[in-house]
Protein backbone atom coordinates (compact mmCIF):
# COMPACT_ATOMS: atom_id res chain seq x y z
CA UNK A 1 0.00 0.00 0.00
CA UNK A 2 0.66 3.61 -0.84
CA UNK A 3 2.47 5.02 2.33
CA UNK A 4 0.34 7.79 3.80
CA UNK A 5 2.67 10.61 5.85
CA UNK A 6 0.63 13.48 7.35
CA UNK A 7 2.90 16.74 7.52
CA UNK A 8 2.17 19.52 10.20
CA UNK A 9 4.46 22.34 9.50
CA UNK A 10 4.12 26.14 8.07
CA UNK A 11 3.62 27.14 4.33
CA UNK A 12 6.51 28.64 2.24
CA UNK A 13 5.04 30.87 -0.46
CA UNK A 14 8.56 30.43 -2.05
CA UNK A 15 8.04 27.14 -2.37
CA UNK A 16 11.34 26.04 -1.15
CA UNK A 17 10.93 24.80 2.20
CA UNK A 18 8.08 24.05 4.64
CA UNK A 19 4.95 22.22 3.24
CA UNK A 20 5.79 22.61 -0.01
CA UNK A 21 8.95 21.37 0.43
CA UNK A 22 7.62 18.34 2.47
CA UNK A 23 4.74 17.67 -0.26
CA UNK A 24 7.48 17.06 -2.95
CA UNK A 25 9.90 14.55 -1.30
CA UNK A 26 6.89 13.00 0.11
CA UNK A 27 5.64 12.45 -3.53
CA UNK A 28 9.17 11.61 -4.70
CA UNK A 29 9.49 8.94 -2.75
CA UNK A 30 6.36 7.50 -3.39
CA UNK A 31 4.18 8.09 -0.40
CA UNK A 32 1.16 10.32 0.04
CA UNK A 33 1.38 13.46 1.58
CA UNK A 34 -1.30 15.29 3.97
CA UNK A 35 -0.99 18.63 5.49
CA UNK A 36 -2.34 20.65 8.76
CA UNK A 37 -0.78 23.80 8.00
CA UNK A 38 0.42 25.66 10.86
CA UNK A 39 1.15 28.78 9.56
CA UNK A 40 1.44 30.41 6.44
CA UNK A 41 4.46 32.51 5.73
CA UNK A 42 5.10 35.04 2.98
CA UNK A 43 8.88 34.57 2.19
CA UNK A 44 11.39 33.61 -0.77
CA UNK A 45 15.25 32.66 -0.99
CA UNK A 46 15.99 36.02 0.53
CA UNK A 47 14.34 35.68 3.67
CA UNK A 48 10.46 35.62 5.37
CA UNK A 49 8.64 38.84 4.72
CA UNK A 50 5.57 37.85 7.03
CA UNK A 51 4.21 34.80 9.08
CA UNK A 52 0.36 34.47 9.89
CA UNK A 53 -0.01 31.75 12.34
CA UNK A 54 -2.99 29.80 11.72
CA UNK A 55 -5.58 29.19 14.53
CA UNK A 56 -4.86 26.28 17.19
CA UNK A 57 -8.61 24.85 16.47
CA UNK A 58 -7.79 25.11 12.78
CA UNK A 59 -4.93 22.93 13.07
CA UNK A 60 -6.85 20.29 14.77
CA UNK A 61 -9.47 19.69 12.56
CA UNK A 62 -7.03 19.62 9.85
CA UNK A 63 -5.01 16.78 11.84
CA UNK A 64 -8.65 15.16 12.84
CA UNK A 65 -9.86 15.45 8.75
CA UNK A 66 -6.90 13.59 7.90
CA UNK A 67 -6.70 10.76 10.79
CA UNK A 68 -10.04 10.03 10.70
CA UNK A 69 -10.56 9.46 7.02
CA UNK A 70 -7.40 8.13 5.37
CA UNK A 71 -5.10 7.73 7.98
CA UNK A 72 -1.23 7.99 8.52
CA UNK A 73 1.43 5.46 8.84
CA UNK A 74 3.71 8.16 9.83
CA UNK A 75 4.06 12.13 10.52
CA UNK A 76 6.48 14.76 10.00
CA UNK A 77 6.00 17.68 12.48
CA UNK A 78 8.06 20.97 11.45
CA UNK A 79 7.07 24.66 12.22
CA UNK A 80 4.40 25.33 14.55
CA UNK A 81 2.85 28.93 15.21
CA UNK A 82 2.16 28.87 18.59
CA UNK A 83 2.88 27.43 22.12
CA UNK A 84 -0.75 26.68 22.49
CA UNK A 85 -1.03 24.85 18.54
CA UNK A 86 1.98 22.79 20.24
CA UNK A 87 0.45 22.00 23.18
CA UNK A 88 -2.83 21.03 21.18
CA UNK A 89 -1.10 18.79 18.55
CA UNK A 90 0.54 16.82 21.13
CA UNK A 91 -2.89 15.77 22.82
CA UNK A 92 -3.91 15.35 19.55
CA UNK A 93 -0.84 13.03 18.78
CA UNK A 94 -0.75 11.17 22.65
CA UNK A 95 -3.18 7.92 21.34
CA UNK A 96 -1.22 7.51 18.12
CA UNK A 97 1.70 4.43 17.95
CA UNK A 98 3.05 5.50 14.28
CA UNK A 99 6.50 6.59 13.42
CA UNK A 100 6.82 10.24 14.44
CA UNK A 101 9.71 13.17 13.09
CA UNK A 102 9.67 16.22 14.97
CA UNK A 103 11.88 18.79 13.23
CA UNK A 104 11.88 21.84 15.86
CA UNK A 105 12.07 24.43 13.16
CA UNK A 106 13.16 27.42 14.62
CA UNK A 107 14.97 29.82 12.44
CA UNK A 108 14.58 29.68 8.31
CA UNK A 109 18.21 29.34 6.15
CA UNK A 110 17.69 32.86 5.73
CA UNK A 111 18.12 33.64 9.35
CA UNK A 112 14.53 34.17 9.98
CA UNK A 113 13.37 33.48 13.56
CA UNK A 114 9.95 31.17 12.97
CA UNK A 115 9.09 30.14 16.83
CA UNK A 116 9.19 32.38 19.91
CA UNK A 117 10.47 31.34 23.18
CA UNK A 118 7.26 30.01 24.53
CA UNK A 119 6.92 27.65 21.21
CA UNK A 120 10.54 26.44 22.05
CA UNK A 121 9.85 25.49 25.55
CA UNK A 122 6.66 23.95 24.17
CA UNK A 123 8.52 21.93 22.19
CA UNK A 124 9.35 19.11 25.00
CA UNK A 125 6.21 16.99 24.71
CA UNK A 126 6.94 16.76 21.01
CA UNK A 127 10.19 15.42 22.18
CA UNK A 128 9.40 13.03 24.05
CA UNK A 129 6.75 11.10 22.04
CA UNK A 130 8.67 11.28 18.91
CA UNK A 131 9.95 8.33 17.12
CA UNK A 132 13.26 10.93 16.18
CA UNK A 133 14.01 14.36 16.59
CA UNK A 134 15.94 16.38 14.01
CA UNK A 135 17.70 19.51 15.36
CA UNK A 136 20.68 21.61 13.61
CA UNK A 137 23.41 22.19 15.56
CA UNK A 138 21.98 26.00 16.27
CA UNK A 139 19.00 24.29 17.11
CA UNK A 140 20.35 21.65 19.45
CA UNK A 141 21.97 24.18 21.64
CA UNK A 142 18.23 25.83 21.97
CA UNK A 143 17.02 22.76 23.02
CA UNK A 144 19.98 22.55 25.91
CA UNK A 145 22.03 20.18 24.42
CA UNK A 146 22.08 16.56 23.15
CA UNK A 147 22.32 14.88 26.81
CA UNK A 148 18.97 16.98 27.80
CA UNK A 149 16.95 15.38 24.88
CA UNK A 150 18.11 11.99 25.38
CA UNK A 151 16.84 12.16 28.74
CA UNK A 152 13.26 13.74 28.18
CA UNK A 153 13.16 9.96 25.87
CA UNK A 154 13.86 11.12 22.84
CA UNK A 155 16.08 10.01 19.94
CA UNK A 156 18.22 12.46 18.22
CA UNK A 157 19.71 13.13 14.65
CA UNK A 158 22.08 15.70 15.29
CA UNK A 159 22.83 17.41 11.66
CA UNK A 160 26.09 18.51 10.94
CA UNK A 161 25.55 21.19 8.45
CA UNK A 162 26.39 24.44 10.40
CA UNK A 163 29.80 23.07 11.28
CA UNK A 164 32.49 24.28 9.89
CA UNK A 165 34.65 21.77 7.38
CA UNK A 166 34.52 20.11 4.26
CA UNK A 167 33.01 17.17 5.34
CA UNK A 168 29.08 17.27 7.21
CA UNK A 169 28.79 14.43 9.55
CA UNK A 170 25.31 13.56 11.03
CA UNK A 171 25.25 11.26 14.39
CA UNK A 172 22.20 9.47 15.61
CA UNK A 173 22.16 9.09 19.20
CA UNK A 174 20.04 7.64 21.84
CA UNK A 175 19.91 6.97 25.52
CA UNK A 176 22.26 3.67 24.93
CA UNK A 177 24.95 6.33 23.05
CA UNK A 178 25.55 6.73 19.70
CA UNK A 179 23.42 4.38 17.29
CA UNK A 180 25.01 5.14 13.78
CA UNK A 181 27.26 7.84 12.11
CA UNK A 182 27.28 9.00 8.62
CA UNK A 183 29.76 11.46 6.65
CA UNK A 184 30.13 12.50 3.28
CA UNK A 185 31.85 15.90 1.60
CA UNK A 186 30.52 18.89 1.92
CA UNK A 187 28.21 20.22 -1.77
CA UNK A 188 29.15 23.59 -2.39
CA UNK A 189 25.85 25.24 -3.06
CA UNK A 190 23.80 28.29 -1.79
CA UNK A 191 20.47 26.28 -2.97
CA UNK A 192 20.14 25.18 0.86
CA UNK A 193 16.64 26.18 1.38
CA UNK A 194 14.89 23.41 2.90
CA UNK A 195 17.31 21.14 3.41
CA UNK A 196 15.63 20.42 6.82
CA UNK A 197 12.80 19.92 5.97
CA UNK A 198 13.33 17.48 3.47
CA UNK A 199 15.22 15.56 5.52
CA UNK A 200 12.97 14.74 7.82
CA UNK A 201 9.81 14.31 5.86
CA UNK A 202 12.18 11.74 3.60
CA UNK A 203 12.46 9.99 7.25
CA UNK A 204 9.47 10.22 7.90
CA UNK A 205 8.18 8.59 4.76
CA UNK A 206 10.56 5.41 4.80
CA UNK A 207 9.72 4.89 8.22
CA UNK A 208 6.11 4.82 7.30
CA UNK A 209 7.31 2.34 4.10
CA UNK A 210 8.32 -0.01 6.67
CA UNK A 211 12.40 0.62 7.00
CA UNK A 212 14.45 0.85 10.37
CA UNK A 213 15.19 4.45 11.66
CA UNK A 214 19.13 3.67 10.64
CA UNK A 215 17.90 3.04 7.40
CA UNK A 216 15.51 5.65 6.78
CA UNK A 217 18.18 8.50 8.13
CA UNK A 218 20.63 7.11 5.50
CA UNK A 219 17.93 7.11 2.52
CA UNK A 220 17.10 10.96 3.95
CA UNK A 221 20.99 11.92 3.53
CA UNK A 222 21.15 10.84 0.10
CA UNK A 223 17.94 11.64 -1.01
CA UNK A 224 19.04 15.13 0.38
CA UNK A 225 22.53 15.77 -1.39
CA UNK A 226 20.44 14.51 -4.41
CA UNK A 227 18.33 17.13 -3.91
CA UNK A 228 21.20 19.28 -3.30
CA UNK A 229 23.22 18.39 -6.83
CA UNK A 230 20.14 19.09 -8.97
CA UNK A 231 19.21 22.19 -7.80
CA UNK A 232 17.63 24.12 -10.28
CA UNK A 233 19.69 27.55 -9.27
CA UNK A 234 16.14 29.90 -8.65
CA UNK A 235 15.98 33.32 -6.61
CA UNK A 236 18.94 35.64 -5.76
CA UNK A 237 19.52 33.86 -2.04
CA UNK A 238 19.79 30.46 -1.02
CA UNK A 239 17.87 28.51 -3.61
CA UNK A 240 15.15 25.45 -3.55
CA UNK A 241 16.48 22.08 -3.69
CA UNK A 242 15.78 19.86 -6.80
CA UNK A 243 13.54 17.45 -5.22
CA UNK A 244 11.69 17.18 -8.16
CA UNK A 245 14.60 15.84 -10.17
CA UNK A 246 15.77 13.00 -7.55
CA UNK A 247 14.23 10.22 -10.04
CA UNK A 248 15.01 6.77 -9.95
CA UNK A 249 17.52 7.11 -7.35
CA UNK A 250 16.01 6.35 -3.80
CA UNK A 251 13.12 3.99 -3.45
CA UNK A 252 12.38 1.18 -1.03
CA UNK A 253 12.10 -1.59 -3.77
CA UNK A 254 14.79 -2.17 -6.64
CA UNK A 255 14.75 -0.24 -10.01
CA UNK A 256 15.88 -0.90 -13.24
CA UNK A 257 17.63 2.36 -14.02
CA UNK A 258 20.71 1.76 -15.82
CA UNK A 259 21.75 -0.01 -18.95
CA UNK A 260 25.11 -0.86 -20.35
CA UNK A 261 25.52 -1.62 -24.33
CA UNK A 262 28.54 -2.53 -26.09
CA UNK A 263 30.54 -0.49 -28.40
CA UNK A 264 32.69 -1.08 -31.10
CA UNK A 265 33.69 2.91 -32.41
CA UNK A 266 33.17 5.10 -28.79
CA UNK A 267 32.79 8.57 -30.69
CA UNK A 268 30.11 7.42 -33.34
CA UNK A 269 28.10 5.76 -30.62
CA UNK A 270 28.86 8.76 -28.17
CA UNK A 271 28.05 10.89 -30.92
CA UNK A 272 24.65 8.44 -31.74
CA UNK A 273 22.97 8.46 -28.28
CA UNK A 274 23.88 12.56 -27.94
CA UNK A 275 21.91 12.94 -31.39
CA UNK A 276 19.09 10.83 -29.91
CA UNK A 277 18.81 13.70 -27.04
CA UNK A 278 20.65 11.90 -23.99
CA UNK A 279 22.71 14.40 -21.92
CA UNK A 280 26.19 12.82 -21.63
CA UNK A 281 27.52 12.99 -17.84
CA UNK A 282 30.27 10.56 -17.83
CA UNK A 283 32.83 9.72 -20.63
CA UNK A 284 36.25 8.08 -20.54
CA UNK A 285 37.24 7.36 -24.09
CA UNK A 286 37.58 5.30 -25.95
CA UNK A 287 36.27 2.86 -23.64
CA UNK A 288 32.97 4.27 -21.93
CA UNK A 289 30.57 6.86 -21.59
CA UNK A 290 27.55 7.33 -19.62
CA UNK A 291 24.24 9.54 -20.80
CA UNK A 292 21.56 10.67 -18.31
CA UNK A 293 17.77 10.61 -20.59
CA UNK A 294 14.54 12.21 -19.86
CA UNK A 295 13.04 10.52 -16.52
CA UNK A 296 16.45 9.77 -14.62
CA UNK A 297 17.45 6.18 -16.06
CA UNK A 298 21.51 5.71 -17.31
CA UNK A 299 22.58 4.48 -20.36
CA UNK A 300 26.07 3.31 -21.09
CA UNK A 301 28.12 2.38 -23.96
CA UNK A 302 30.96 -0.09 -22.64
CA UNK A 303 33.51 -1.66 -25.48
CA UNK A 304 33.35 -4.44 -23.77
CA UNK A 305 30.73 -6.47 -21.53
CA UNK A 306 26.96 -4.94 -21.44
CA UNK A 307 24.25 -5.37 -19.02
CA UNK A 308 20.93 -4.68 -17.54
CA UNK A 309 21.31 -2.97 -13.89
CA UNK A 310 18.52 -3.03 -11.18
CA UNK A 311 19.35 -0.45 -8.01
CA UNK A 312 18.88 -1.70 -4.23
CA UNK A 313 18.70 0.04 -1.45
CA UNK A 314 20.22 -3.09 0.80
CA UNK A 315 22.46 -4.98 -1.99
CA UNK A 316 23.59 -7.78 0.65
CA UNK A 317 20.05 -8.54 1.95
CA UNK A 318 18.65 -8.49 -1.87
CA UNK A 319 21.35 -10.83 -3.00
CA UNK A 320 20.51 -13.11 0.02
CA UNK A 321 16.73 -13.27 -1.01
CA UNK A 322 17.40 -14.45 -4.19
CA UNK A 323 20.21 -16.63 -3.72
CA UNK A 324 17.56 -18.32 -1.07
CA UNK A 325 15.14 -18.54 -4.36
CA UNK A 326 17.51 -20.15 -6.83
CA UNK A 327 19.31 -17.47 -8.26
CA UNK A 328 23.26 -18.16 -8.84
CA UNK A 329 25.22 -15.41 -8.89
CA UNK A 330 28.60 -15.97 -10.81
CA UNK A 331 30.29 -12.63 -8.57
CA UNK A 332 28.70 -12.08 -5.13
CA UNK A 333 28.34 -7.91 -3.98
CA UNK A 334 31.85 -6.19 -4.51
CA UNK A 335 33.15 -2.64 -3.91
CA UNK A 336 34.06 -1.01 -7.16
CA UNK A 337 36.46 1.48 -7.92
CA UNK A 338 33.50 3.53 -9.78
CA UNK A 339 32.03 3.64 -6.18
CA UNK A 340 29.18 1.14 -7.24
CA UNK A 341 28.72 -2.23 -5.09
CA UNK A 342 27.96 -4.65 -7.80
CA UNK A 343 26.36 -8.66 -8.12
CA UNK A 344 26.54 -10.08 -11.12
CA UNK A 345 23.90 -13.09 -12.14
CA UNK A 346 22.68 -13.93 -15.87
CA UNK A 347 19.27 -14.63 -16.88
CA UNK A 348 18.12 -18.08 -18.65
CA UNK A 349 18.94 -16.46 -21.77
CA UNK A 350 22.23 -15.50 -21.04
CA UNK A 351 21.98 -12.16 -20.51
CA UNK A 352 23.97 -10.43 -17.45
CA UNK A 353 21.90 -8.85 -14.57
CA UNK A 354 23.79 -6.76 -12.62
CA UNK A 355 22.29 -5.65 -8.82
CA UNK A 356 23.84 -2.68 -7.03
CA UNK A 357 23.91 0.07 -5.27
CA UNK A 358 25.36 3.25 -6.27
CA UNK A 359 23.53 5.84 -4.93
CA UNK A 360 24.53 9.74 -5.86
CA UNK A 361 27.46 7.92 -8.14
CA UNK A 362 25.31 6.76 -10.39
CA UNK A 363 24.37 10.53 -11.70
CA UNK A 364 26.81 12.50 -10.18
CA UNK A 365 29.85 10.63 -10.26
CA UNK A 366 32.95 12.29 -9.05
CA UNK A 367 34.42 12.82 -12.81
CA UNK A 368 30.80 14.00 -14.14
CA UNK A 369 31.42 15.70 -17.29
Amino acid sequence: MTARVLIIAGSDSGGGAGIQADIKTVTMLGGHAMTAIAAITAQNTTGVQAVHPVPTDMVIAQIKSCLNDIGADAIKIGMIGSAATVEAVADTLAPLSIPIVFDPVMVSTSGSRLADAATIAAFDRLIAMASVVTPNLPELEALGGEDRLVALGGTVLVKGGHANGDEVTDRLIDANGTRAIWSAPRIDTTSTHGTGCTLASAIATSLAQGASLESAVADARLFVRLSLLNAPGLGSGHGPMGQQRVVLDVAPEMRLNQITLGATDHEASRGFYQTLGLKLIVDSAPDYARFEAPGGVTLSIHRGSAGTYFECNNLDVEVARLQQAGVIFHILPTEQPWLWREAWTRDPAGNAICLYTAGESRRFPPWRV
